[in-house]
């Protein structure tokens, strides 16, 4: 019983420390889903439209992405980006110190990447799944292919994948425990550094639970209020 308590002491004392670094976690996350919501609208048109060339590159990067551990992707983007930087900036007859881009940088890259490749492919279904009738009736009101979707295709796509999305976020937080990988002190590496001064590993992981628990459910009701009540307008409107 005592040993019991004595663990449940250490996990909770352990939190304070570990949840300092929740707030880079968080950026990690909100600011790749925002780049990957961006890219994947942007790869979800191009696919659905079929522009040549760049619909099979995208093509062949959606295969990739989803085709490769996000680990990998992480390594690549934290050695690969550097490098090529690297060279180009060597070519112009300047110097580049690798070391000036902080790994956050990096982290953010690959995370936006691997999330706009699959929120484009939740895009392309919704914009499938909007009726082929509302092109139409766009084309009759003379709109341009802009203005039918900047006011009626894509706000009627995005309700209809908000779902996706709300999967996607919440999965871009969870992932950021990959981050420490490449150096990022986030909660996860936070929480390896705690846990290496007394090799209570267990314990540690429990306590980063009970930090990406609430953190995902919080949000998880907060998305579901917000598409609750953009259905609740997409009905009124459309």
């Amino acid at each position: 019983m005592e040993k019991l308590i004595s663990d449940i002491t250490y996990i909770f004392s352990t939190i304070p420390e570990i949840v300092t670094k929740l707030p880079i976690t968080l950026f990690i996350a909100f600011s790749a889903t925002i780049i990957g919501f961006l890219l994947g609208i942007l790869i979800a048109l191009i696919r659905f439209f079929h522009i040549r060339i760049l619909s099979q590159i995208a093509t062949v990067f959606i295969s990739f992405i989803r085709g490769t551990p996000m680990v990998i992707q992480l390594y690549l983007a934290y050695y690969g980006i550097p490098l090529m930087i690297s060279r180009i900036v060597e070519a112009s007859g300047n110097e580049f110190d690798i070391n000036a881009l902080p790994s956050t940088l990096f982290a953010i890259i690959a995370f936006a990447l691997n999330t706009g490749a699959y929120m484009s492919e939740s895009f392309r279904s919704s914009l499938i799944a909007v009726e082929p009738g509302q092109f139409e009736a766009c084309k009759s009101l003379h709109y341009s292919t802009w203005d039918s979707l900047r006011t009626v295709i894509l706000p009627q796509a995005f309700v209809i994948a908000i779902p996706t999305l709300t999967s996607s976020l919440l999965a871009m937080i969870k992932n950021t425990s990959l981050a420490f990988c490449i150096t990022v002190v986030d909660i996860m590496a936070q929480a390896r550094i705690v846990g290496s001064r007394s090799f209570r590993y267990f314990e540690i992981y429990i306590a980063v639970s009970l930090l990406y628990w609430p953190v995902c459910a919080l949000l998880e009701r907060i998305l579901l209020t917000f598409e609750k009540k953009l259905s609740r307008f997409n009905k009124k409107v459309f």
